[in-house]
């Protein structure tokens, strides 16, 4: 079953022949992710379902990751997160997005926050 992108934003630059991005390659030339990346990604996706159904209802709006290649942190929401995991389990390749537009930083956690704060629930669950 092949996923649809109807839930994402359609990327401004589509078929826009200045596309600042052009020079960093189409993403189908993009190397496809390996058995073990794609397995990681359908971990990551499970992770994210679990994080937003604890954290959403606290008032957390997404995860804020810090990006390897420019050195700042870029803030995503639950929907953009879950659907460019979904693209890059489905496509074998990220999509292209967008990071949140003058996020309030204290709306969003860190993934280690999120894991940390499940794992406090489940240990709660366990000892009642």
């Amino acid at each position: 079953m092949g996923y649809v992108l109807d839930d994402v934003p359609r990327d401004p630059f589509a078929d826009d022949p200045e596309d600042p991005a052009a020079a960093l390659g189409a993403p189908e030339d993009a190397e496809p992710l390996t058995p073990d990346e794609r397995n990681e990604a359908i971990t990551d996706l499970s992770d994210v379902e679990v994080f937003r159904a604890l954290l959403e209802p606290q008032g957390v709006l997404g995860l804020v990751l810090d990006c390897p290649e420019c050195q700042e942190a870029h803030y995503f929401d639950w929907e953009l997160l879950r659907s460019n995991l979904r693209q890059m389990i489905d496509d074998g390749r990220p999509q292209v997005h967008e990071p949140a537009y003058q996020p309030n930083p204290t709306d969003y956690v860190s993934w280690e926050y999120a894991r940390g704060y499940v794992d406090g629930v489940i240990d709660a669950e366990e000892n009642h």
